[in-house]
């Protein structure tokens, strides 16, 4: 966390980065499985969510008169979806599954975060989003459960759980969201 107040502005623009990612990959997702109604609709609310999350980043950066950088590759996110199958079927249910497991971490980050922002617009704004986030976690597993079966997902689940422990352990402390 220290890592993070220290380097605000950074963290501020890798975290409207991400937001503006989550967006497309919500509309990727919208279209790559147009098949599945509940889905389609559940991930246009979601990428719209998202680029609101994005729209409200943009402002507080030029509220501190800076303007938003280039977006630099991720990779937690980058390793996570490399887990992704191949197949229709499976990797439906990974990347389901994995857009769960950012959601969460953006939970536990804007959580902390939060905790420890003084009172104001800044920690309201970042309560918000953890909120939005466990919304976000918990629409990507109940998504999940309509479409497969719960002993297939948790076994999966486990899987992508302990990679990305490994992963957390391999990468550098950097005031990013991941």
């Amino acid at each position: 966390m220290e890592a993070v107040l220290t380097s605000f502005n950074t963290f501020l623009n890798d975290h409207a980065a991400a937001e503006k990612k989550a967006s497309g990959m919500a509309m990727s997702m919208a279209l790559h499985f147009r098949d599945r109604e509940r889905l389609v609709t559940e991930m246009i609310d979601l990428s719209i969510e998202e680029m609101t999350h994005f729209r409200e980043c943009v402002r507080l950066l030029h509220e501190r008169g800076l303007k938003l950088l280039p977006d630099e590759k991720d990779e937690y996110v980058n390793e996570l979806r490399s887990q992704v199958r191949t197949t229709r079927e499976e990797g439906f249910l990974d990347r389901l599954l994995v857009g769960g497991i950012i959601e969460a971490r953006g939970v536990e980050r804007f959580g902390m975060l939060a905790k420890a922002l003084p009172k104001g617009d800044l920690k309201s704004f970042y309560e918000a989003i953890t909120r939005s986030e466990e919304r976000h976690n918990g629409l990507f597993l109940e998504l999940a459960r309509e479409y497969f079966a719960d002993e297939e997902i948790q076994e999966r689940l486990q899987e992508l759980l302990e990679f990305e422990a490994e992963l957390v352990e391999r990468l550098p402390i950097r005031p990013y969201l991941h």
